[in-house]
Protein backbone atom coordinates (compact mmCIF):
# COMPACT_ATOMS: atom_id res chain seq x y z
CA UNK A 1 0.00 0.00 0.00
CA UNK A 2 1.41 3.41 -0.96
CA UNK A 3 1.27 6.42 1.29
CA UNK A 4 2.70 9.91 1.50
CA UNK A 5 5.52 10.29 3.97
CA UNK A 6 4.97 13.40 6.11
CA UNK A 7 7.56 16.12 5.42
CA UNK A 8 10.22 17.01 7.96
CA UNK A 9 9.60 20.11 10.02
CA UNK A 10 12.10 21.98 7.88
CA UNK A 11 10.35 20.86 4.68
CA UNK A 12 6.99 21.87 6.12
CA UNK A 13 8.32 25.33 7.03
CA UNK A 14 9.91 25.71 3.58
CA UNK A 15 6.60 24.83 1.93
CA UNK A 16 4.60 27.20 4.13
CA UNK A 17 6.93 30.16 3.68
CA UNK A 18 7.33 29.51 -0.04
CA UNK A 19 3.55 29.51 -0.46
CA UNK A 20 3.20 32.73 1.54
CA UNK A 21 5.87 34.44 -0.56
CA UNK A 22 4.53 33.19 -3.90
CA UNK A 23 0.98 34.33 -3.12
CA UNK A 24 2.09 37.68 -1.71
CA UNK A 25 0.92 36.98 1.82
CA UNK A 26 4.51 37.84 2.73
CA UNK A 27 5.07 40.86 0.43
CA UNK A 28 8.43 41.78 -1.11
CA UNK A 29 10.67 43.51 1.41
CA UNK A 30 9.07 41.88 4.46
CA UNK A 31 11.58 41.48 7.29
CA UNK A 32 11.98 37.84 8.27
CA UNK A 33 12.46 37.24 12.01
CA UNK A 34 13.34 33.74 13.17
CA UNK A 35 11.66 33.90 16.57
CA UNK A 36 8.43 35.39 15.27
CA UNK A 37 8.18 32.79 12.50
CA UNK A 38 8.96 29.94 14.88
CA UNK A 39 6.26 31.10 17.29
CA UNK A 40 3.69 31.57 14.52
CA UNK A 41 4.37 28.19 12.92
CA UNK A 42 4.76 26.32 16.21
CA UNK A 43 8.27 25.02 15.57
CA UNK A 44 11.73 25.59 16.99
CA UNK A 45 14.25 28.09 15.62
CA UNK A 46 16.33 25.41 13.86
CA UNK A 47 13.87 24.37 11.11
CA UNK A 48 13.03 28.05 10.54
CA UNK A 49 16.69 28.90 9.97
CA UNK A 50 17.14 25.87 7.71
CA UNK A 51 14.05 26.87 5.74
CA UNK A 52 15.31 30.43 5.33
CA UNK A 53 18.63 29.10 4.01
CA UNK A 54 16.77 26.94 1.46
CA UNK A 55 14.54 29.80 0.32
CA UNK A 56 17.62 31.98 -0.01
CA UNK A 57 19.05 29.42 -2.45
CA UNK A 58 15.75 29.59 -4.36
CA UNK A 59 16.04 33.37 -4.53
CA UNK A 60 12.90 34.07 -2.50
CA UNK A 61 14.69 35.49 0.56
CA UNK A 62 17.62 37.90 0.55
CA UNK A 63 20.21 37.57 3.32
CA UNK A 64 22.12 40.83 3.82
CA UNK A 65 25.77 41.01 4.99
CA UNK A 66 24.51 42.01 8.44
CA UNK A 67 22.42 38.79 8.44
CA UNK A 68 19.03 40.52 8.25
CA UNK A 69 16.63 38.66 5.95
CA UNK A 70 13.91 40.10 3.74
CA UNK A 71 11.53 38.66 1.17
CA UNK A 72 13.23 39.33 -2.15
CA UNK A 73 11.91 42.30 -4.07
CA UNK A 74 10.86 41.70 -7.65
CA UNK A 75 11.93 44.22 -10.28
CA UNK A 76 11.27 44.15 -13.98
CA UNK A 77 14.97 43.52 -14.63
CA UNK A 78 15.29 40.46 -12.40
CA UNK A 79 11.90 39.15 -13.51
CA UNK A 80 12.97 39.21 -17.15
CA UNK A 81 16.33 37.67 -16.31
CA UNK A 82 14.53 34.90 -14.44
CA UNK A 83 12.19 34.23 -17.36
CA UNK A 84 15.20 34.00 -19.69
CA UNK A 85 16.88 31.43 -17.43
CA UNK A 86 13.66 29.46 -16.95
CA UNK A 87 13.09 29.46 -20.70
CA UNK A 88 16.53 28.02 -21.43
CA UNK A 89 16.16 25.27 -18.83
CA UNK A 90 12.53 24.28 -19.40
CA UNK A 91 12.64 24.46 -23.19
CA UNK A 92 15.79 22.32 -23.30
CA UNK A 93 14.15 19.74 -21.06
CA UNK A 94 10.95 19.76 -23.09
CA UNK A 95 12.87 19.34 -26.35
CA UNK A 96 14.96 16.50 -24.94
CA UNK A 97 11.95 14.72 -23.50
CA UNK A 98 9.38 15.11 -26.23
CA UNK A 99 10.53 12.12 -28.28
CA UNK A 100 10.10 9.88 -25.22
CA UNK A 101 6.53 10.91 -24.43
CA UNK A 102 4.03 8.06 -24.45
CA UNK A 103 0.24 8.02 -24.45
CA UNK A 104 0.42 7.70 -20.66
CA UNK A 105 2.54 10.85 -20.46
CA UNK A 106 0.08 12.73 -22.64
CA UNK A 107 -2.83 11.60 -20.47
CA UNK A 108 -1.01 12.89 -17.39
CA UNK A 109 -0.27 16.20 -19.09
CA UNK A 110 -3.92 16.55 -20.07
CA UNK A 111 -4.95 15.86 -16.47
CA UNK A 112 -2.52 18.45 -15.13
CA UNK A 113 -3.82 20.95 -17.65
CA UNK A 114 -7.37 20.40 -16.41
CA UNK A 115 -6.20 20.89 -12.82
CA UNK A 116 -4.35 24.03 -13.92
CA UNK A 117 -7.48 25.54 -15.45
CA UNK A 118 -9.65 24.47 -12.52
CA UNK A 119 -7.24 26.02 -10.03
CA UNK A 120 -7.42 29.31 -11.90
CA UNK A 121 -11.22 29.12 -12.11
CA UNK A 122 -11.52 28.71 -8.35
CA UNK A 123 -8.86 31.31 -7.56
CA UNK A 124 -6.44 28.75 -6.10
CA UNK A 125 -3.18 30.19 -7.38
CA UNK A 126 -1.01 27.63 -5.58
CA UNK A 127 -2.89 24.63 -6.97
CA UNK A 128 -2.93 26.16 -10.44
CA UNK A 129 0.77 26.91 -10.31
CA UNK A 130 1.67 23.42 -9.12
CA UNK A 131 -0.40 21.78 -11.85
CA UNK A 132 1.02 24.09 -14.50
CA UNK A 133 4.56 23.32 -13.40
CA UNK A 134 3.82 19.58 -13.40
CA UNK A 135 2.70 19.84 -17.03
CA UNK A 136 6.26 20.74 -17.99
CA UNK A 137 7.87 18.43 -15.44
CA UNK A 138 6.29 15.39 -17.08
CA UNK A 139 8.05 16.19 -20.36
CA UNK A 140 11.33 17.21 -18.72
CA UNK A 141 11.54 14.00 -16.68
CA UNK A 142 10.81 12.01 -19.83
CA UNK A 143 14.22 13.22 -21.03
CA UNK A 144 15.79 11.18 -18.23
CA UNK A 145 17.83 14.19 -17.09
CA UNK A 146 16.96 14.64 -13.42
CA UNK A 147 19.77 17.13 -12.90
CA UNK A 148 18.02 19.48 -15.30
CA UNK A 149 14.75 19.10 -13.41
CA UNK A 150 16.58 19.93 -10.19
CA UNK A 151 17.75 23.18 -11.77
CA UNK A 152 14.23 23.99 -12.94
CA UNK A 153 12.91 23.36 -9.43
CA UNK A 154 15.22 26.07 -8.07
CA UNK A 155 13.63 28.77 -10.20
CA UNK A 156 10.04 27.59 -10.62
CA UNK A 157 8.78 29.17 -7.36
CA UNK A 158 10.04 32.58 -8.45
CA UNK A 159 8.37 32.14 -11.83
CA UNK A 160 5.09 31.27 -10.10
CA UNK A 161 5.51 34.36 -7.95
CA UNK A 162 5.62 36.53 -11.08
CA UNK A 163 2.46 34.83 -12.33
CA UNK A 164 0.74 35.42 -8.99
CA UNK A 165 1.65 39.11 -9.18
CA UNK A 166 -0.24 39.23 -12.48
CA UNK A 167 -3.25 37.23 -11.31
CA UNK A 168 -5.63 39.82 -12.75
CA UNK A 169 -3.78 40.15 -16.05
CA UNK A 170 -3.41 38.00 -19.17
CA UNK A 171 -0.29 36.25 -17.89
CA UNK A 172 -2.09 33.00 -17.02
CA UNK A 173 -3.87 32.93 -20.38
CA UNK A 174 -0.51 32.66 -22.13
CA UNK A 175 0.09 29.37 -20.33
CA UNK A 176 -3.38 27.83 -20.49
CA UNK A 177 -3.77 28.52 -24.20
CA UNK A 178 -0.18 27.50 -24.88
CA UNK A 179 -0.51 24.21 -23.04
CA UNK A 180 -3.72 23.35 -24.91
CA UNK A 181 -2.06 23.97 -28.25
CA UNK A 182 1.09 22.07 -27.28
CA UNK A 183 -1.05 19.07 -26.34
CA UNK A 184 -2.96 19.21 -29.62
CA UNK A 185 0.32 19.18 -31.57
CA UNK A 186 1.72 16.30 -29.51
CA UNK A 187 -1.42 14.27 -29.98
CA UNK A 188 -1.16 14.80 -33.75
CA UNK A 189 2.43 13.57 -33.64
CA UNK A 190 3.85 16.99 -34.56
CA UNK A 191 6.67 17.00 -32.01
CA UNK A 192 8.65 19.77 -33.69
CA UNK A 193 5.55 21.94 -33.83
CA UNK A 194 4.95 21.26 -30.12
CA UNK A 195 8.52 22.30 -29.28
CA UNK A 196 8.15 25.51 -31.25
CA UNK A 197 4.82 26.31 -29.59
CA UNK A 198 6.24 25.56 -26.14
CA UNK A 199 9.09 28.00 -26.75
CA UNK A 200 6.57 30.60 -27.87
CA UNK A 201 4.86 30.44 -24.46
CA UNK A 202 7.98 31.82 -22.82
CA UNK A 203 8.45 34.47 -25.50
CA UNK A 204 4.84 35.67 -25.07
CA UNK A 205 5.14 35.55 -21.27
CA UNK A 206 8.30 37.65 -21.36
CA UNK A 207 6.67 40.23 -23.61
CA UNK A 208 3.68 40.61 -21.29
CA UNK A 209 5.87 40.94 -18.22
CA UNK A 210 8.07 43.51 -19.98
CA UNK A 211 5.17 45.59 -21.26
CA UNK A 212 2.50 45.36 -18.59
CA UNK A 213 3.33 43.80 -15.22
CA UNK A 214 5.68 46.52 -13.93
CA UNK A 215 4.07 49.45 -15.70
CA UNK A 216 3.34 52.31 -13.30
Amino acid sequence: MSYTVPPTRTAAVVRQLRNEIVTGELPPGTLIKDAELAARLGVSITPVREAIAQLSVEGLIDIAPNRTRHVTKVTQKNALELIDVMSVLACAGFEWGVENLTATHLDLMRQRQKEFVEGLRTGNVLAAGAAGADFSTIAILASGNRELQSMVDLVVARTLRILAMGAESDLWQVWTTGHDEVLELLERGDNQGAITRYRQIYADFRTLVANHLFRE
